[in-house]
């Protein structure tokens, strides 16, 4: 049967991928940013999962205004990269796993939730920096896992609750536990923490909601859960409800989890940056 072994958040910012381009591990604005992913490159090293899960927000590449699925999945064989017009290089396709896609899909529509299934993909900076700070910058070459997209709506109103998305990321952890074949499983949140890009509040970060935020996403993402999105929106800003695909990697990991390194970074293009490293008891 597959395994989770863990979780990681990582913030997914654009400047992020300018810099691992232009290789600026070493100054001094990024030094202490990059230098927190050692202890969870060691981690990955170490139990060499088969498949990422990787919850992420479009920003506009594969799905606009005019057509966005709350949820949608990826069932590719593989996940191209476009340029979405911030300056970023392409990258090479990723690999994806549509044999587990499926019966995702499939178990996540039984357990009564509505998804949009994706048999072709193309993946924005919400998806590749992730794979980038966790692998790819620093093997430089082809991923190593395969790939399942999880796309969420953060942007077109109404957004999926936080208590939903919480719920989702359980069925989705049910559905991996369930899969008859020998994985080991990472889920990835992408996102966050608070920022506001836009508006009268651009620049607004709230270091003590996110403190508050990554203590519960551990110990009592319920506690998330309660908030509404007009909530998240003021407490963490506009931007900052991707929060929500935090609560969905939470609830694939199951009821305990043991946090194995943490660190919050400010400012990179006024944003809170938030690492995490949670391991499934």
């Amino acid at each position: 049967m597959a395994q989770i072994l863990g979780g990681i958040t990582t913030s997914h910012i654009p400047a992020i991928g300018g810099a691992i381009a232009k290789e600026k591990f070493q100054e001094p604005y990024w030094k202490s940013f990059f230098e927190a992913y050692g202890k969870v490159h060691s981690w990955l090293d170490a139990v060499k999962p088969d498949v990422a899960v990787v919850v992420y927000n479009d920003h506009g590449l594969n799905f606009f205004l005019d057509k966005m699925p709350t949820f949608s999945i990826g069932a590719a064989r593989q996940y191209r990269n476009a340029d979405e017009g911030w300056g970023l290089s392409t990258v090479p396709p990723f690999p994806g796993f549509p044999e587990l896609s499926w019966y995702v899909i499939e178990e996540l529509v039984a357990a009564e939730f509505d998804i949009t299934t994706c048999q072709d993909m193309v993946v924005d900076h919400g998806f590749v920096i992730p794979m980038q700070l966790l692998w790819t910058h620093r093997l430089k070459g082809a991923c190593p896992v395969k790939l399942v997209p999880v796309c969420v709506n953060t942007v077109q109103h109404p957004l999926p609750n936080p208590a939903r998305c919480l719920k989702l990321g359980r069925a989705i952890g049910e559905a991996i536990a369930s899969y008859p074949e020998d994985l080991k499983v990472v889920v990835i949140g992408t996102g966050g923490l608070s920022h506001q890009l836009d508006g009268e509040r651009a620049g607004f970060i709230n270091k003590d909601f996110d403190l508050w935020c990554m203590d519960k996403i551990v110990t009592n993402p319920e506690a998330i859960a309660e908030h509404s999105i007009h909530d998240l929106v003021r407490l963490s800003g506009a931007q900052g409800v991707e929060l929500i695909n935090w609560l969905i990697m939470r609830g694939a990991l199951g009821e305990h989890v043991e946090k194995r390194h943490q660190n919050y970074h400010i400012p990179i293009s006024n944003t809170a940056s938030g690492l995490m490293l949670l391991e499934a008891a």
